[in-house]
């Protein structure tokens, strides 16, 4: 068995890694850190899994003390992981950093998004966790950045066409929206019920942190450099994420031939489903998996395409693709402890 730890276990995506490998067969959770609950077990902060791998909450001091552990997975805000990294590599485990710390290679990026690195020097050591691109990478890695989640919708949207000479992609235009779950569990005005339960806005405006991971991302499969013109929007459910991409035509082609670049792109990808023609990304279709569904159409009154990317923003957007990560890292199949269907409705 794999024994594992989980640090911000009482995050959201700390809450969705401990529901996904109570079920691994694999997996044994050993501890997890929690700023507020230290010297509980989970099952106590949490009743639904009590007696269902439970487990003690520490301090992330005496958690980063005694890691005895095959693996740990880093639900830390931005900032905190970069100081756990270390020291846990160093004591021989394999790590699957959930926050932003580790997803940039450039450390002067880094400081432009998000302010100074508390250990630049482990940019270099990860590889970018995101499966269908950087599988080979991934399964001899000792430190995979798992990626954002509107960053996972906009580069599995993109990629297809990065190299195909019928579609400009050196700047797509990306409209995204978001459950409030993707802000995180701490309380925060703007995301609180009478706040967001029945807004609908656009935020982070030319700004967003997830930007640059984009950029890098998709400049690399291109071998150009690629910008992304990103908008998200906060919308009043709380999971769930649609990303809408804008890409110009520069020749002719037909949606069937559009699809099947898809098709043909993501065929032993175990968690895409390129969608029938007509057919669109619904976020109730999504709920509790580790499922990407992509829809792609052909606008000829305007000569532009139109990629449509759906994900649950916990699951394949953070907690999902994480343990998929590490079931690679640890020679498992991807899809162990991943294949729950869809909750519906």
């Amino acid at each position: 068995m794999i024994n594992a730890l989980i640090f911000g276990a009482t995050g959201y995506t700390g809450i969705e890694l401990i529901r996904i490998l109570s079920s691994h067969p694999e997996v044994n959770i050993v501890g997890g850190s929690s700023r507020d609950w230290a010297g509980k077990t989970a099952g106590e902060v949490f009743p639904f899994i009590f007696g269902n791998n439970d487990f003690s909450l520490s301090s992330l001091t005496e958690l980063i003390e005694k890691p005895h552990a095959d693996v740990a997975f880093l639900a830390l805000p931005h900032g905190e992981a970069a100081a756990v990294i270390r020291p846990l590599l160093a004591a021989g485990l394999k790590v699957v950093d959930l926050s932003a710390d580790s997803r940039l290679r450039d450390a002067d990026t880094y400081r432009e998004w998000y302010g100074p690195h508390k250990d630049p020097d482990i940019l270099e050591k990860a590889v970018y966790g995101l499966p269908e691109i950087h599988r080979k990478a991934i399964r001899s890695a000792e430190l995979v950045a798992n990626p954002g989640c509107y960053p996972t919708t906009v580069i599995l949207g993109t990629a297809p066409l990065v190299r195909c000479d019928s579609v400009s992609t050196d700047c797509p235009i990306v409209d995204a929206k978001s459950g409030i779950s993707g802000a995180g569990r701490g309380a925060k005005i703007v995301t609180s019920f009478c706040e967001a339960g029945e807004g609908f806005k656009p935020y982070g405006v030319t700004m967003h942190r997830h930007i640059p991971e984009m950029e890098q991302e998709l400049s690399g499969l291109a071998g150009r450099t690629i910008k992304v013109r990103f908008t998200p929007h906060l919308i009043p459910v709380i999971r769930g994420m649609v990303s809408t991409i804008y890409l110009p035509l520069k020749q002719g082609m037909t949606r069937e031939s559009l699809r099947e670049i898809y098709v043909e792109y993501y065929r032993s990808e175990p968690f895409v489903r390129v969608l029938p023609l007509g057919i669109f990304p619904d976020t109730s279709r999504l709920r509790g998996s580790n499922q990407c569904h992509i829809s792609v159409e052909l606008d000829e009154r305007t000569g532009w395409v139109v990629v449509m990317v759906g994900i649950d923003n916990l699951v394949k957007g953070a907690s999902g693709n994480a343990v998929q990560n590490m079931n690679l890292m640890m020679g498992l199949h991807e899809t162990v402890g991943l294949d729950q269907l869809p909750l519906f409705p």
